[in-house]
């Protein structure tokens, strides 16, 4: 049986950091994160906020947008960078802050294409019937590890979640799906650190190269949304909305560019919302459905990319 989504949420933490703000702590402007990036504010958790924490707050809304309760999903996939820990997997916390069990519960780590690839994942499962309803949730916290004095990397990420329900339909909701990686490519974008008995090893910050990151997402991003118009049999103009991982705008338009479509079919957050890696995608698209800008019938490519390297795509029919 197809699968489409039923419900929409998003949370943003309270506190915001403007680009002016950030410009008392680290040597940049306004206009430096404006006309490279985009950006001009970042949400940032509260020191008690964990990923599960802003992820229950999504889930839920997402939950409301559905009609439906926790009660009613047996699985829970949660696309984080940003654990609360080591284990056990965030989405297991979620699973008991929302105060069901039982259904499978499970963490998926893609970095920023991270939603795209638990979409794709809750899509096969509740379509081969082996899960009924299932919650999804890209949740980040990034400021936890960024190198607040590198201004070419804390200037662009914030803090987010975004979830959506995947739901058995009559007709299909989400056409395709294309997941792919390149692990030779790990080490342009990556958080090189990590702990050793006890003890932290190498760097636990966000590490990018910048130019490298731009040249490949631009291409993978297109190459992706033409692997799922091949596959649906359509053309690039029946796309009515382009949702792609909101990491900057150049790259967005880029992408665009590429697939010969306008900017006004593009949906864009990265201005209020930074980089929230796997959250992005979600947060995006439950503003264009809360909005109206997306509306029944028509078609919405979601395009991740991000460390690993990773990239996909899932094309959907609202």
């Amino acid at each position: 049986m197809p699968s489409r989504i039923a419900g929409t949420g998003r949370y943003l933490p309270a506190t915001i950091l403007t680009n002016a703000e950030l410009a008392q702590r680290v040597a940049t402007s306004d206009d430096w994160i404006r006309t490279r990036t985009g950006i001009r504010q970042r949400h940032i958790a509260a020191p008690d906020e964990m990923t599960s924490d802003l992820a229950l707050h999504a889930s839920r809304a997402a939950l409301d947008a559905a009609g439906m309760a926790p009660a009613d999903v047996d699985l829970i996939i949660v696309a984080t960078t940003t654990p609360d820990m080591v284990f056990p997997s965030t989405a297991c916390i979620l699973q008991d802050k929302l105060g069901v069990r039982g259904g499978a519960a499970f963490d998926v780590q893609a970095v920023c294409s991270g939603f795209v690839y638990a979409l794709a994942l809750a899509d096969k499962m509740v379509s081969t019937g082996m899960a009924r309803n299932a919650l999804v949730v890209g949740a980040e916290i990034y400021s936890r590890i960024l190198d607040w004095n590198d201004r070419g990397t804390c200037v662009l990420f914030g803090d987010g979640a975004g979830a959506v329900v995947v739901v058995p339909a009559a007709a299909p909701g989400i056409l395709t799906a294309h997941l792919h990686a390149d692990g030779s490519h790990r080490n342009i974008l990556a958080v090189p650190g990590q702990v050793r008995n006890g003890v932290v090893e190498g760097v636990p910050f966000l590490y990018m190269d910048g130019t490298a990151v731009f040249k490949f997402a631009v291409k993978v991003l297109a190459d992706v949304a033409e692997e799922a118009l091949a596959a649906t049999s359509m053309q690039a103009t029946d796309i009515d909305w382009v949702i792609p991982h909101q990491a900057n705008i150049r790259i967005m338009h880029a992408t665009m560019k590429k697939l010969r479509l306008p900017y006004e079919r593009l949906i864009v957050t990265v201005g209020e919302h930074g980089n929230t890696s796997a959250a992005s995608i979600p947060l995006a698209l439950d503003i264009a459905v809360r909005d109206g800008r997306i509306q029944p019938g028509q078609h919405v490519m979601l395009l991740g990319v991000g460390g690993g390297f990773t990239w996909g795509s899932v094309f959907l029919r609202w």
